[in-house]
């Protein structure tokens, strides 16, 4: 009888458990926000700026971006003021990657076009666990400021 009460509880604190862990399904969940271009002043490159959100309890990383505006896109990160580029950035589980001016930053490189402020360029991001994401990141002006949105 007590070998049956203690697995029992056993397998009871077993289920608990597993609730508690559910997250997502262990599935990261990503969404953009906060995502522009500054109008270039180049011809052949651009800045790109946005803040891949993960409401999911597994991390992914961001492995490249295209866009049909640029020959390509890639991925760079700045540690103090060195920027390099990278292949990949982590998105962590229950947090941000974000990209801002002065930090990690998308670079479109070989511009087909260049684009204008008011338009918004088409990109896909891929990583490395889910699926790609399609955003439409609107051009603002050279000198936006994201945090008074002029």
């Amino acid at each position: 009888m007590r070998y049956l009460a203690g697995s029992s509880a056993v397998f009871a604190a077993a289920l608990l458990l597993t609730g508690c862990g559910s997250d997502s399904d262990g599935k990261a969940e990503l969404s953009v926000e906060s995502a522009y271009i500054p109008q270039p002043v180049s011809d052949t490159m651009a800045a790109g700026f946005l803040t891949v959100v993960n409401k999911g309890g597994a991390k992914d990383e961001l492995t490249s971006v295209t866009s049909a505006v640029a020959g390509s896109v890639t991925l760079h990160e700045t540690v103090g003021s060195s920027m390099e580029e990278v292949g990949s950035l982590d998105v962590p589980a229950h947090g941000q990657l974000v990209f801002k001016s002065g930090g990690n930053h998308l670079m479109f490189e070989k511009l087909k076009r260049k684009p204008v402020r008011g338009e918004t360029v088409d990109v896909e991001l891929h990583f490395a666990g889910s699926g790609p994401l399609k955003v439409e990141i609107p051009v603002e002006s050279a000198v936006y400021n994201p945090k008074t949105g002029h």
